[in-house]
């Protein structure tokens, strides 16, 4: 049975791109919304075109430039640094592709709190990355970052920590048959 695969930014909809009303005090000052959108889709084509590298160069200026704007903790920053995760992956950095993952896992915790659907989806995309992870690469450590991570969020008993424990413990087993 195959697993699903998440996409490294989940599901965009209309709502990611609009901003609540604010007062004029409040109001960002320097990047819309529309702007981002742009970046962004400058930074995929980049990727889709094989420019990685310049790719990954607009990504963390931009991830700058939107943690300037709204904050650390915000969920514009919490895509930002999920493409800056698959950006990585593609580049074959799949560590520090895995590592952006989860830091964004626990930020939209922080955000969304443990039980919202997108921590689940998110952290089922740090452990669709870890599970493709190349085998020589250190995957039972990032693995077992990948548990914790998930543990401490979802709970030892979750569907989804079983099935990432279960799988660590498979591939425990194959690395050292």
């Amino acid at each position: 049975m195959s697993e699903p695969m998440y996409h490294p930014w989940g599901t965009v909809t209309p709502e990611f791109w609009s901003t609540p009303a604010r007062d004029s005090a409040d109001a960002p000052k320097g990047l819309p919304p529309d702007a981002m959108r742009t970046r962004l889709m400058h930074i995929a084509q980049g990727a889709q075109d094989g420019r990685l590298q310049e790719a990954a160069a607009l990504a963390a200026q931009l991830d700058q430039d939107v943690t300037d704007e709204y904050g650390d903790v915000h969920l514009h920053t919490v895509q930002v640094r999920e493409v800056r995760g698959y950006l990585f992956a593609l580049m074959d950095d799949h560590a520090t592709g895995l590592a952006w993952y989860l830091h964004a896992v626990q930020l939209r915790v922080t955000l969304q709190g443990p039980t919202h659907p997108d921590v689940d989806v998110a952290t089922r995309r740090a452990y669709s990355m870890w599970k493709d992870l190349p085998p020589q690469s250190d995957r039972q450590r990032l693995g077992t970052d990948v548990l914790t991570i998930a543990t401490d969020i979802h709970g030892a008993d979750a569907p989804l920590v079983r099935h990432i424990r279960e799988q660590l413990y498979q591939r425990a087993l194959t690395a050292s048959a």
